[in-house]
This record gives C-alpha cells, structure tokens and sequence, in this order.
C-alpha cells in the first residue's frame, strides 16, 4: 500500500501541498500516483515566475506507461523548480515527499484540498 504522508494536504488530481516553513508552498506528487504511474522518466513543469491556476493543468508528468497531466493545487507565481528532479526525475518515484518535489509556488488562492487522512481514506494509500 502507498504511503500518504501527514502533515501535507492534497489535491483530487494526486498533488501534495506542503505550506509549512517557508514563504512559498511546496507541490509534488503523492506516492499513490507515483506508484500508478509506474517509472517516471520526464518532468513538463511551470517555469519560475509563471503563473498557476488551482486545478489548472500546469505541466506534465512521463513514466513507462503513460503521460499525465499535473494540477495545480493552488493558484500563484512560481517561485522555484526542483531541477534536480528534472535532470532525475525517477526522484519522483524514489523518494516523492522529499527530493521529488516538483516546484514552490508564492500562493495567492488554494484550491480544493483534503488532510492526509482524507486522502488517504479516499485512495487507499496509509498513513
């Protein structure tokens, strides 16, 4: 079973959101995607200084299987990209709470987001 980290909210379409500690929130993906995804071999992100819509597609994620879409949890600039999990991106799978972070974003308005345990309860992931 995938884990699903507390202390971090999530979005319907799979994204994290962590907004402690910093200016700026953190966005990746939860293991359960990475885990469904499969191998991820390429990241499609936001450019820093670009604007993201909450629920607005935001760039794209690869693995052996299939391309998906990533979501936006919130709206805002983007501050900064993981580039190391660009140059790297099996990052995602490997550790995706932690060096697989996507990209941090400066929020101005979040979008729908569920606790760790609603997540969790609604993906079959554990905690």
């Amino acid at each position: 079973m995938s884990k699903v980290q507390t202390g971090l909210r999530y979005s319907e379409e799979h994204e994290w959101l962590d907004t402690d500690g910093g200016a700026a929130a953190k966005v990746g993906v939860s293991q359960v995607a990475a885990d469904a995804l499969g191998d991820v071999v390429y990241l499609d992100l936001p450019e820093a200084g670009s604007e993201v819509t909450a629920g607005a597609t935001c760039g794209e994620i690869e693995s052996t299987k299939s391309v998906s879409d990533l979501y936006s949890p919130v709206s805002g600039t983007v501050v900064e990209v993981n580039q190391e999990a660009i140059d790297n991106p099996a990052l995602v799978n490997e550790d995706p709470y932690g060096a697989g972070w996507l990209f941090t974003v400066q929020v101005s308005e979040e979008g729908p987001l569920m606790s760790a345990e609603e997540y969790a309860e609604k993906n079959g992931g554990e905690l």
